[in-house]
């Protein structure tokens, strides 16, 4: 009750913002960003459009993935019209499409460029079932198998920066609060409803996802400390905020469950100041592995802190995201899920 009420009254916590802090207030602490390259995916609306509007207002150059090519350049355009002389390079992506990832790092570390911040904002919730050309059903493919490729192929580019530049890199994860709704054996719960041998729960399946993007940022740190690296991961809850991840169920429903909400939503603005604080905040140098909501470093659910099931996932993600010919999904050739690595 108590969290609740700080959090409709926008109390601030120990860093000095609160859930009604805006993007532009929590970097006001990192004004010159002009030194810093940063890639966000998601970034052609709500929560992604206004991290990559500030990160622009405080210099920093942005490479925008999309996979709708048009909305990333109306996206650039506006941005470039607020902010005359930003430098914003967009490249396509799609998520969803493990081949399409290779190709947007490879397009990517061939531009030369250095890399000190990724932030995997990207997000999808479809209510209806679907597998990815990849065989992968398709929420988890975008929320978090395909960030869970980008930044392991742009992972060596960062280190690297980060040692040549002497700017430590930052991964920001974007997960949300739903991952605790999410309890059981996610990697069996996958592969059941990939193979649609369960009925499909769009939120169970979205929640899993969000679960995923802690648990790989909690098996990330400790990679990147045992590699005595200078990048630190972290990951964030932005708060509730209408934006078009819903876009697949608008309707009465929808509109009304928003309408009862409504003291609690967020603005936009306010959305995106958990991703900018990680992202840019001196407060959060040398901090890795942790969750963060509403600026502030917060807990994730149990099963989002347990190391065994992170390392698991991280083990199962790298043989679902393995290039394999042909690759087809989970029938008998290409390795179920639950008989990929040792469970």
């Amino acid at each position: 009750m108590l969290e609740t009420l700080k959090y409709l009254m926008g109390s601030a916590g120990s860093t000095g913002f609160g859930s009604k802090s805006t993007a532009e207030e929590v970097t006001e602490a990192s004004p010159d960003l002009r030194s810093i390259t940063a890639i966000i995916t998601g970034a052609t609306s709500g929560i992604g459009l206004e991290t990559a509007r500030v990160l622009a207002k405080r210099g920093a150059r942005l490479v925008l993935p999309a996979r709708n090519l048009k909305a990333a350049e109306e996206t650039k355009a506006r941005i470039a019209a607020d902010f005359p002389g930003s430098h914003i390079i967009v490249l396509p992506l799609d998520l969803s499409s493990l081949s399409s990832v290779r190709s947007f790092a490879s397009r990517f570390l061939s531009l030369g460029l250095p890399l000190h911040l990724l932030i995997n904002n990207a997000g999808k919730f479809s209510h209806d079932h679907a597998v990815s050309e990849d065989g992968i059903e398709m929420t988890f493919a975008t929320n978090y198998l395909g960030h869970f490729l980008l930044t392991k192929l742009l992972l060596n580019g960062m280190v690297e920066t980060a040692r040549e530049t002497g700017i430590q890199g930052r991964i920001v994860n974007v997960s949300s609060s739903i991952h605790g709704w999410f309890s059981g054996d996610g990697i069996r719960y996958l592969d059941l409803i990939t193979r649609k041998k369960i009925p499909y729960d769009a939120t169970r399946a979205y929640a899993l996802s969000k679960l995923a993007n802690v648990l790989h940022t909690k098996e990330l740190a400790e990679r990147l400390k045992e590699m005595d690296a200078d990048v630190i991961v972290n990951c964030v809850h932005p708060g509730i905020v209408r934006t078009r991840l819903t876009r697949d169920r608008e309707g009465f429903v929808t509109d009304l469950a928003f309408f009862l909400a409504s003291k609690l939503l967020k603005t936009i603005p306010q959305a995106a100041a958990t991703t900018c604080y990680v992202a840019t905040h001196p407060k959060v140098a040398g901090v890795s592995g942790k969750y963060f909501a509403d600026s502030n470093e917060a807990s994730p659910s149990s099963l989002g802190t347990n190391r065994h099931e992170a390392a698991r996932l991280w083990r199962v993600s790298e043989a679902m995201a393995a290039e394999r010919p042909q690759r087809t999904g989970f029938g008998q050739d290409s390795l179920p899920l639950n008989r990929t690595v040792e469970m």
